[in-house]
Formats: structure tokens, C-alpha cells, sequence
């Protein structure tokens, strides 16, 4: 792509998380263990699921794409961030950090679709039990997901496009441990009050929208709960609903705390934290909550 801002920015400097060496090795420990438990985590869920018979089910299957969805959005981050943190030069290039942009973002909006169509599952399987076998089958599971890969990857090109056509005046210094959007943005020398407006409706298309299906359905599943089920079933469905509903709140919060504002209420070192709870408290969460608390899943893995 031959871009005006390439002619006055070859490179940006990341500036991390921490300029202390101290801090930084500490951070650098701590980070590396947390990707490579959600390497594990996730590695073992795609194995467990696709492997063990008992567990070719739809639910499954869409657990299955949430564990791919983790491994690839940590890694778009984390692996740069670690290297980062033992490095004096902190720069990436103009191309590697849209692509690092475009991946995370495409790989982040079809999380969202697909923790809206995981709650719906849920809703059906619950509330319409008889006719769950019809709706959500094979070959509409098949559908469903690669429709939602198609749609995050679309979708994001018209954040990339946006901001890669900002001009940026020369500026490269990032207050950031990665390339993102608003960090972008914040580097703008002109007027952008209509990119922001329509990332900002994007927002509400991929973010509100699936939060506000997401709570119907659970409001739906635990109506039904309350009507059919004993007080011991009732007490395991709504610890179940309760784990769910906080990774939607600290998955789908965090991402609107940063997409969805304005430049001057951002705050960079603030941001920084609120990325790591999308890019890396999430993704370590998802295997916990979603699977292995899952009776199912721990006969499939000691079977393994």
C-alpha cells in the first residue's frame, strides 16, 4: 500500500509498559508465564474437543473457535511485548504494526460475534430443548462460524483504512506496549472527528449490540431456570451464568473503555492496563470458566 503517512513515518517506538529495568524483568516473568498457561490452556481445550467423541457437540464446537480466538489474539501482543521488555530499541515497522493492528482487531470482533452466538446456544439448548437438534446443527455451526470469521476480518478493514489514511505529521512515539487504533489516533495532527465517529458506530454495531443479545439471553435462560429447575441445579446454573456473564462484562467493558471514546478523555497509562485485561486476562480466563470447571472436559482430559 503506497499510504501518504509511509513518506513520514517509517517506524514507531513502543514505549512499553515500564522504562524501569527492574519492573520490566519483573513484568517480563510474569507476562511469560501467563502466555505459555494460555498457550497450554487453550492448546489442550482445541486437542480435548476435537479429539474425544463425547464432546462433538455445537457447544463444543464454538468452544473449540473461542480457543483459537485466545491463542491468536495474545499472540498478536504478548511475544512483541516480551521482546520489548529485554530490548533498548523499542521500534516496529509501519508495516508490521497495521498488521499487528489489522490482526488483533479482525481476531477481537470475532470474539464478540462469537460470545453472543455462544449465549444463544445456551439459550436454545435450555429454554427449547426438544428442538435444539434442529436449530443448532452441524452444518449450521459450520455456517455460523465461518460467517463470523468472515465478518470480523471485513469488518476491522474499515477501522485499518481509516486510520492508516490519518496524517500523523511525523509523530512515531506510541505510550503503548503494541500497535492499537486509539494509540494511532492520539498521534493525529488533523481533525479526526469523523474517523472517530465511525469507529465509534462500529462500536456500537460490534460491542453493543452483542452485550445487549448476550443478557437478553441470559435473562431468558435464567427465567427458565427459576421455573423448572431444583434448588441445587438452580444454585449450579446461576454460578455457571455468574462466571459467564463476568468474562462478557470484562471482555466486552474493557474494549468499549477503549474504542469507545474520545482523544482528549484518553488516558495512555490507563489504556495500557484496560489492553491487558482483552489481550491477556481474557484469553487465560476463557479455558478456566468456560471448559474445565466442565465435568465433561475433566473426564475428556484425564482420558487424554
Amino acid at each position: 500500500m503506497s499510504l501518504k503517512n509511509e513518506s513520514s513515518v517509517a517506524e514507531f517506538v513502543l514505549l512499553g509498559l515500564s522504562s524501569e529495568p527492574g519492573t520490566r524483568t519483573i513484568l517480563f516473568i510474569s507476562f511469560l508465564i501467563i502466555y505459555v498457561t494460555i498457550l497450554i490452556g487453550n492448546l489442550l481445550i482445541i486437542t480435548v474437543t476435537t479429539t474425544d467423541k463425547s464432546l462433538q457437540t455445537p457447544m463444543y464446537f464454538f468452544l473449540t473457535n473461542l480457543s483459537l480466538m485466545d491463542i491468536c489474539v495474545s499472540s498478536t501482543s504478548v511475544p512483541r511485548m516480551l521482546k520489548d521488555l529485554l530490548s533498548v530499541k523499542k521500534t516496529i515497522s509501519y508495516a508490521e504494526c497495521v498488521a499487528q493492528m489489522y490482526i488483533s482487531l479482525s481476531v477481537g470482533e470475532c470474539e464478540c460475534i462469537l460470545l453472543a452466538v455462544m449465549a444463544y446456544d445456551r439459550y436454545i439448548a435450555i429454554c427449547y430443548p426438544l428442538h435444539y437438534a434442529a436449530i443448532i446443527n452441524r452444518s449450521a455451526c459450520i455456517r455460523i462460524a465461518i460467517g463470523n470469521w468472515i465478518c470480523g476480518f471485513l469488518l476491522s478493514i474499515c477501522h485499518i483504512m481509516l486510520t492508516i489514511n490519518i496524517n500523523l505529521c511525523g509523530h512515531n512515539e506510541i505510550n503503548h506496549f503494541l500497535c492499537e487504533v486509539p494509540e494511532l489516533l492520539s498521534l493525529s495532527c488533523e481533525n479526526i472527528l469523523l474517523v472517530e465517529s465511525v469507529i465509534y458506530v462500529v462500536g456500537v454495531l460490534i460491542l453493543i449490540i452483542p452485550v445487549c443479545f448476550i443478557c437478553m439471553s441470559y435473562t431468558r435462560i435464567i427465567h427458565n431456570i427459576l421455573k423448572f429447575s431444583t434448588l441445587a441445579g438452580q444454585k449450579k446454573a446461576f454460578s455457571t451464568c455468574a462466571s459467564h456473564m463476568m468474562v462478557v462484562i470484562m471482555f466486552y467493558g474493557s474494549a468499549m473503555a477503549v474504542y469507545m471514546k474520545s482523544r482528549s478523555t484518553a488516558s495512555p497509562d490507563i489504556d495500557k492496563i484496560i489492553t491487558i485485561f482483552y489481550f491477556i486476562i481474557t484469553p487465560i480466563l476463557n479455558p478456566l470458566i468456560y471448559t474445565l470447571r466442565n465435568k465433561e472436559v475433566k473426564t475428556a482430559l484425564k482420558k487424554l
